[in-house]
């Protein structure tokens, strides 16, 4: 029999073979593991090889016996990024035009952008994707966007995998990357990444930021949402910091809870190394910035001679601050498309400078704010190893706003352009809670001087085209430098890694990773190779069936059909041989002025096929041209299908994906309710708020069911005298619907939603009003608001009526909610019919 201490012995000893390597380290090459402290100690780090996330386990390294005395204990070592890795500041704004900050030779101040750049580089041809979720999705994955899922916003979210909104498990982020390396990971601000149907309570989380590997998230969830009362979330839960605080203000909330942030790890070990992604709300509408910043920017005129005049002034800074090169056009005002200024009215110029003064206050604010973020740094000490880089914009300046702008920016989603004497009783509410307000198309232009077009055009450097400003003190000596060279957004990520010393992992949790599809700009960081070409030679565009491909400075650009202030115009059935295109050569054509294709067709086909093949790489086919009417396409839901639903408690907070839809479709919503001793008051069921929606409830005890049609108008049904005698009552409203519904989008035609009809609400059994809805909400509500029963979660649907909460003051005990959809007549399908031999003549 083996005794005790041979036993003993022969376990010490095998584990002693399984670790040879036990002597203390400094670093082994650049290229090798590099370990401090003796390994096994609980001091000892370590990096790892990166290609396979997670690593797998390290081999114990102690020894161990029968029991704790004759054995020897050890611990795995912590991980750690490279020495030398930098941290990381990732910032990025939303809807900046090429023209609008100071830092690349707009008027509106920008002291942070400038600081940066100051401090490091300007880039002045730096590109995104032309649309919001599509450049973050390339941002965080280094992929091309089409390949991560993102052709468009997820809310237009198709069935397709290039259009899906979908971060599939073989494309990892630049979150899970460097959190497996040893750094910490977090995400402030905009999510505009997470699939809409998964953006509630219910999950899955995993393409929320946490499942991303950012492991704090304090944000949003979606496109936009109000900066006074928004839709947020801390990691995935619903918070309210706003209530009581009616100064607070998301743009500053969410630099307190960064600075935070970085305190606490400063605290916790100043030596650990972090990845902060800062993407604020601003400047996406709702324009939203505090009144000292409106009244500052108002002080300083800045708009005052109008967007012709403002044009020509950005122009001259550029060229002034060398972002442009002396030699550039100015390419010429769309007289065809847009007013010049001096072709406005008085009470047009006043509304309009208005609305620049607000954005200008909003774009200021924002870059103060980030500013903020970046001093906390320094004052930790740790600006010198801090890589920042900061993109001014997502995308070129929104023209969502229409031609006269609005004080509501879901009306233009729905097809409604707001007269300028209905927006005048707005003015001094403009940017305040008590508005969701967009500029006018002509400001956006402006600010995306020097070139053509704007957001949602991607073959056009309007549309494409952002300032990026890059420092790291420990690396780049080159302050104030300027490069010209072309990159692109996904071209971050490999810089990053490169920054960092770790390799584009080969798996992530086994499985195999599309490889990064973009190029590292490090070098770029050598005063040496501020004139080197740039490695990225080809990249191809695509947005809504718009198409470009940039190739070794030539440009093929589609020319848009259907203007981005046109969102709820019908698409184009045959967006791959529908568009005109031009060809720029943009070597020596900065702002794409002057179009070569008649001179150069074979260029022009040689690039055509060339896209064509780039297309078919990266999951960009099938070409879709619809743009809003995307917005009502079926998703993935665990409410899809569902044409009756019951609640029987009270629930707050659940997102649009999951509440019953009540647009193009006949309804009947009936509640249960127990009126309190002295009457009731409050809200029974709701979804939407100031800017949209419906909702029923008790007002001084008597029973109102309203529509808010996008802050544009309500309509009301209320019972008059009669308030409601405590004890169970039965709340009845019944819509029946006039229009077809969805089943015309099929033919790329919003004809047939949004059509009135005929609401009756009830009071056990029996009828206390009846009223036409002459027209209703075709296609979007407010994606900031939610779904609540027993209370109003968000902003109120009247603000005459009631403020939020309003919670029910007797008890509902139960809602259901029945969804009729219109169901097709014989009249109904010949219309379709014809729709569809419209839409097949059209090709």
């Amino acid at each position: 029999m083996m005794s005790v201490s041979n036993l003993h012995h022969r376990v010490t000893l095998r584990i002693l073979l399984g670790s040879l390597l036990l002597l203390p380290l400094t670093v082994f090459s650049a290229d090798a593991q590099q370990t401090t402290g003796i390994p096994g100690s609980p001091n000892a780090t370590t990096t790892i090889d990166g290609r396979t996330l997670p690593p797998p386990p390290q081999p114990f390294r102690g020894e161990i016996g029968l029991d704790a005395l004759r054995s020897k204990s050890a611990w795995p070592m912590r991980v750690v990024p490279p020495k030398g890795a930098p941290n990381v500041l990732l910032i990025l704004t939303d809807d900046v035009g090429f023209g609008a900050p100071s830092t690349f030779g707009g008027v509106i101040p920008t002291p942070t952008l400038d600081r940066i750049a100051a401090n490091g580089l300007r880039y002045s041809n730096f590109h995104t994707t032309s649309l919001c979720s599509p450049t973050r999705a390339a941002l965080i994955t280094g992929r091309n966007h089409h390949s991560a899922g993102f052709g468009v916003i997820s809310e237009q979210a198709t069935g397709f995998p290039g259009y899906d909104s979908i971060i599939t498990k073989d494309t990892g982020t630049i979150g899970r990357i460097l959190l497996e390396n040893g750094y910490r990971t977090s995400w402030f601000g905009k999510n505009h990444n997470t699939p809409t149907y998964q953006a509630s309570q219910a999950g899955p989380f995993d393409q929320w930021p946490g499942g991303m590997g950012f492991e704090y998230f304090y944000g949003f969830i979606g496109g936009d949402t109000t900066q006074w009362q928004p839709l947020l979330f801390r990691n995935t839960t619903r918070i309210e910091p706003y209530r009581g605080k009616p100064q607070w203000n998301l743009i500053t909330g969410m630099a307190d809870e960064a600075v935070d942030w970085l305190s606490q790890l400063n605290a916790i070990d100043p030596a650990m190394p972090f990845l902060l992604y800062y993407a604020p709300g601003g400047t996406h509408a709702p324009h939203h910035p505090t009144p000292e910043w409106i009244k500052k920017i108002s002080d300083m005129h800045l708009f005052d001679k109008g967007w012709n005049a403002v044009r020509d002034q950005i122009f001259a800074n550029q060229k002034r601050l060398g972002v442009i090169p002396q030699d550039a056009k100015l390419t010429p005002w769309p007289d065809d498309l847009l007013k010049s200024w001096d072709k406005l009215s008085d009470e047009e110029k006043k509304l309009f400078i208005r609305q620049a003064e607000v954005y200008a206050a909003y774009l200021a604010y924002t870059d103060h704010e980030i500013g903020r973020v970046v001093q906390a740094v320094q004052d930790m000490g740790k600006l010198d190893n801090t890589l920042i880089i900061f993109i001014s914009g997502d995308n070129g300046a929104s023209a969502e706003g229409t031609a006269n702008g609005t004080p509501f920016e879901l009306v233009p989603f729905n097809g409604i352009t707001v007269p300028i004497a209905d927006q005048m009783p707005f003015y001094d509410a403009w940017g305040t809670d008590k508005t969701y307000p967009h500029y006018s198309i002509g400001w956006a232009w402006c600010f995306d001087t020097p070139f053509k077009w704007t957001k949602q055009i991607p073959s056009f450097f309007g549309g494409t085209r952002n300032g990026m400003a890059i420092s790291w003190p420990a690396r780049i000596t080159d302050k104030g430098g300027i490069r010209h060279q072309f990159h692109h957004v996904i071209d971050i990520v490999p810089t990053l890694l490169e920054a960092a010393g770790i390799p584009a992992p080969v798996t992530i949790d086994g499985i195999a990773q599309k490889p990064i599809e973009g190029v590292s700009l490090a070098y770029t960081f050598d005063k040496a190779k501020a004139d080197a070409p740039s490695p990225h030679r080809t990249q191809y565009f695509e947005m809504m069936g718009v198409q470009g491909l940039y190739n070794e400075g030539w440009m093929l650009s589609a020319v848009p059909q259907r203007a981005p202030w046109d969102l709820a115009g019908k698409a184009i059935p045959n967006p791959a041989s529908a568009f005109k295109f031009e060809l720029y050569d943009v070597k020596n054509d900065w702002t794409q002025m002057n179009d070569v294709a008649a001179a150069n067709p074979a260029r022009v086909q040689e690039m055509r096929d060339l896209m064509f093949g780039e297309f078919a790489k990266y999951q960009v086919l099938p070409l879709d041209a619809s743009a809003a009417t995307r917005l009502a396409s079926p998703r993935p839901s665990v409410t899809a299908g569902r044409r009756e639903f019951t609640y029987t408690t009270p629930v707050v907070h659940l997102a649009e994906s999951v509440a019953p839809n009540l647009l193009n479709t006949s309804y009947t919503i009936t509640a249960e309710v127990d009126v309190p001793q002295g009457g009731g008051e409050g809200v029974v069921v709701t979804y939407g708020g100031r800017y949209g929606g419906y909702g029923l409830y008790l007002l001084k005890g008597k029973p109102v069911f309203l529509w808010n049609l996008m802050g544009l108008g309500m309509v009301r049904w209320d019972g008059g005298d009669l308030a409601l005698a405590p004890g169970k009552h039965t709340l009845k409203f019944d819509f029946k619907y006039d229009g077809l519904g969805f089943a015309t989008l099929a033919f790329n035609s919003v004809s047939g939603i949004g059509q009135g009809g005929t609401g009756t609400l009830t009071v056990d059994g029996k009828t206390v009003a009846t009223k036409k809805m002459e027209r209703t909400v075709p296609l979007i509500l407010p994606i900031d608001e939610t779904f609540d029963i027993g209370e109003d979660s968000g902003t109120p649907l009247d603000d005459g009526d009631y403020q939020v909460p309003f919670a029910f003051t007797g008890k509902v005990n139960k809602v259901t909610v029945e969804l009729d959809p219109p169901k097709l007549t014989a009249e109904d399908e010949k219309k379709l019919m014809d729709g569809a031999r419209l839409a097949r003549d059209a090709k």
